[in-house]
């Protein structure tokens, strides 16, 4: 039987699903943005499409700076009146709010499979984890609130478009609980449906939420130094962080800013190899489209070959492909490590890249292909890459020092430990790392000198979920740490002088807190 789109799921039946849940936000042909406590169809609706075939879906409607003031100011307004509820108030709406999206979660789940490329049994986690997580902060938010106040004005986030729920959609709860008024801009690349409908679900309840699509250009002057905003949170690529650390350098203005970084899992003195394939295998979750992926191992040369067979084993095993392709209508979606990439561009990028690092000297030990990967008949493959591992990148490729967030690996081998620390740490600070050696005592020492915010021994790390806290080294990460309750204190005045934990210039976080 030929293999075909799964019956109802449909990018035009999720659409009508959309419109019908939510008639507010969604118009017949656009979607709309939300300030001033209500939905408006302004704003220049761009070209999109699904990294999954290519086809037309909705695209952000983009709005230009004089119209993001205006919104910011009226978020303002908004902001005030929520953070003169009472807590308990406050708790009741937000709980009302993640019941809706638990009520709405496959609409919500598949918005993420046509627009980000998700498999859907990760999209579903994606979804489960804001509902989860929020929940449990609505539990813990009085401890977290004691001797706490609210911003002056609202907060202000900027995120990337992987985890529209349990990242963005997430911290938009918190820090609404903290008693915040809350600016979101949709990101650019991907998630405009997925969070147009969570938050149309969220002010339903009386939330402030404001979302406004835009480009970088155009908004971020207005979402990061503009007036009218108490807080900055950021999650992206390192150049946008940059540009944003600057232009907050003379304000004092809270912020969090969780940048990427190369992270990297470091092989010496191990032979558990059955434990590591599995684990390799796990890393390819969403083609490493994460910011706690792991595109480096650095081994130790006299164990490669072991690594090697453990390598080959794993990604030999990764299943990819259409998410929503089934060999008949009856069947269940297919439980795929990773779909396509965010779109054809990164796409193209990542395949020049490797090509480059190839034609300098790196050795392909291993390329998959797209005739391993689970299509539909003639569908277009132009954002599917097929994982790819290369031996030893030359210095000078993007390879060797900045995340692919795609499929591609780089293995790098070392005879010392000075080499296999230097390895680790080629990219000044990431988020997490792995050390995998058989003597624990040996794996700590090594780990404690690895700069990425959390370094497992023989498991790998993740982000974390609830009171877990989480960071960055070096270039990884500006502004304060967040997790548990400081995701709530990076949101909140405290005591005068209070000086949260984090990465900030100058200032350097006691050992212990590195967890």
């Amino acid at each position: 039987m030929t293999r075909t789109l799964k019956p109802g799921t449909e990018w035009t039946s999720l659409y009508t699903r959309c419109r019908e849940i939510a008639p507010e936000a969604f118009g017949a042909q656009r979607v709309h943005n939300r300030w001033g406590g209500q939905w408006h169809a302004d704003g220049e609706p761009q070209i999109a499409f699904s990294p999954v075939d290519g086809a037309s879906c909705s695209a952000p409607p983009l709005l230009d700076r004089r119209a993001a003031t205006t919104a910011v100011a009226e978020a303002g307004r908004e902001h005030r009146e929520w953070s003169a509820l009472a807590l308990a108030e406050r708790k009741r709406r937000v709980a009302a709010t993640v019941r809706a999206w638990r009520e709405h979660r496959d609409v919500l789940a598949l918005a993420l499979v046509w627009e980000i490329g998700k498999p859907w049994k990760l999209a579903c986690q994606d979804v489960d984890r804001a509902v989860s997580g929020v929940e449990w902060y609505i539990q813990e938010i009085d401890r977290m609130l004691e001797g706490r106040q609210a911003l002056e004005e609202p907060v202000s986030n900027i995120a990337s478009w992987n985890y529209p729920m349990s990242v963005l959609a997430h911290a938009m709860c918190v820090q609404a609980l903290a008693g915040n008024g809350v600016v979101a801009k949709t990101p650019t690349d991907g998630g405009l449906v997925c969070l147009t409908l969570a938050t149309a679900l969220a002010v339903r309840e009386g939330l402030p939420f404001t979302l406004l699509s835009g480009g970088g250009r155009e908004l971020s002057p207005v979402l990061v130094r503009g007036p009218g905003i108490g807080c900055v949170s950021f999650v992206g690529g390192r150049d946008s962080g940059g540009r944003i650390a600057a232009d907050l350098a003379d304000l004092d203005r809270p912020h969090i800013l969780e940048q990427e970084g190369l992270n990297c899992w470091g092989v010496w003195e191990y032979s558990d190899w059955q434990t590591l394939t599995g684990q390799i295998r796990k890393t390819f979750d969403y083609a490493k489209q994460r910011c706690t992926a792991y595109p480096r191992f650095v081994v130790q040369r006299s164990r490669f070959d072991g690594f090697l067979k453990a390598y080959l084993e794993a990604v030999s095993s990764v299943r990819f492909g259409h998410p929503l392709a089934v060999d008949s209508p009856e069947d269940e979606l297919p439980g795929l490590d990773f779909g396509p990439l965010i779109n054809a561009a990164k796409a193209k990028e990542l395949n020049g890249r490797v090509a480059d690092a190839v034609a300098g000297g790196a050795v392909p030990v291993h390329r998959g292909s797209l005739d391993d990967a689970r299509l539909l008949p003639g569908q277009n493959t132009d954002a599917y890459v097929a994982p790819v591992a290369l031996l030893e990148p030359p210095r000078s490729s993007p390879l060797f020092h900045a995340e692919p967030f795609g499929p591609v690996d780089s293995i790098v081998l070392v005879d010392t430990e000075a080499e296999l620390l230097a390895a680790m740490n080629a990219s000044n600070g990431a988020l997490v790392a792995t050390v995998s050696c058989d003597e624990t005592d040996t794996a700590e020492r090594i780990a404690a000198s690895v700069r990425a915010f959390k370094v497992g021994v023989n498991r790998p790390r993740s982000r974390g979920d609830k009171d877990e806290l989480f960071g960055g080294w070096g270039e990884s990460w500006r502004g304060a740490f967040v997790g548990g309750e400081l995701l709530v204190h990076a949101v909140t005045r405290g005591p005068d002088q209070e000086r949260l934990p984090g990465n900030f210039p100058h200032y350097s976080l006691h050992p212990e807190a590195r967890s």
